[in-house]
């Protein structure tokens, strides 16, 4: 069985995640406390489902603390095991509660909704320790989507390592390990037949490959990964994010993290790619 366990921030896009892996084929279930999950997950095996999703929040209350061993046991028995943490920054949760004008699980009268969401963040700390981390902050719907399928095809075992991209202007993602800064090398914005373009485009690639300082940075991030991966692999960790933040993120960061990505898949295999500014 591939068990996706889908938790994070309420307001932060738990059901659209849910949602994309039901229109997948997963047989899913929202909102499961936390103590049925060993009964339900072996019901399902003998039942004969293979992909299954479940949505688990903070209303678990202090069962959550029970997640790493339930994990452990799961995987243990053999079963492909995945948890999904999605987050957004707090002035983002803010305005989407407004907007609904949902009350957060958490607010009980006595806290205001900021005081909610840095509750709510405390509680789950143990559980995004263990997660792969999506900020749905800048994303819409169908990008989420989109990443969420990708996330799933990825096999199980070992370490994965995403290269994301990004634009300073809309701040760096929370949902990152490492960060390098790239506006520093030359910007193909400023040439007009390349400003629509972006770093997958081969006008773009041919004019970074062009360049030595991009090669040079290139060569550096790599050669850093690759030094440090197995100390990230060593430490048990599922999940590996190197951010590469550009000023547009569409160019640059988007060449940057495109061609690591084609290095490390072919030397790491366990790879994902995502550009936060392009709507894929």
């Amino acid at each position: 069985m591939q068990l996706v366990l889908i938790t994070g921030l309420s307001g932060s896009g738990k059901s659209v995640a849910l949602n994309a892996l039901e229109d997948a084929g997963y047989y899913c279930v929202d909102n499961l406390p936390m103590k049925l999950l060993p009964e339900l997950v072996s019901f399902l095996a003998q039942a004969g489902y293979s992909r299954v999703a479940l949505s688990m929040d903070v209303r678990s209350g202090e069962a959550l603390d029970t997640l790493p061993q339930h994990l452990a046991s799961l995987r243990g028995a053999g079963t492909d095991v995945k948890v999904l943490y999605v987050e957004a920054k707090d002035d983002t949760l803010i305005q989407r509660f407004s907007e609904t004008r949902r009350r957060h699980p958490l607010g009980d009268g006595r806290r205001t909704l900021p005081e909610a969401i840095a509750r709510e963040r405390e509680l789950l700390e143990e559980i995004a320790g263990l997660s792969h981390h999506i900020d749905t902050s800048e994303l819409s719907p169908h990008v989420l989507r989109n990443w969420v399928r990708d996330f799933v095809q990825v096999p199980a075992a070992g370490l994965t390592l995403l290269f994301q991209s990004f634009a300073y202007k809309h701040g760096v993602p929370l949902d990152t390990d490492m960060v390098f800064d790239v506006r520093c090398l030359p910007n193909p914005h400023y040439d007009p037949k390349l400003r629509p373009l972006t770093g997958r485009d081969r006008a773009v690639i041919e004019f970074c490959e062009a360049d030595r300082s991009v090669q040079k940075m290139l060569a550096d991030i790599r050669r850093f990964v690759e030094e440090w991966l197995p100390s990230f692999d060593r430490d048990s960790r599922s999940y590996l994010t190197v951010a590469i933040g550009c000023t547009g993120g569409r160019h640059r960061s988007v060449y940057l993290s495109e061609t690591l990505a084609e290095y490390f898949r072919a030397h790491h295999g366990r790879v994902l790619v995502r550009h936060r500014e392009l709507s894929v």
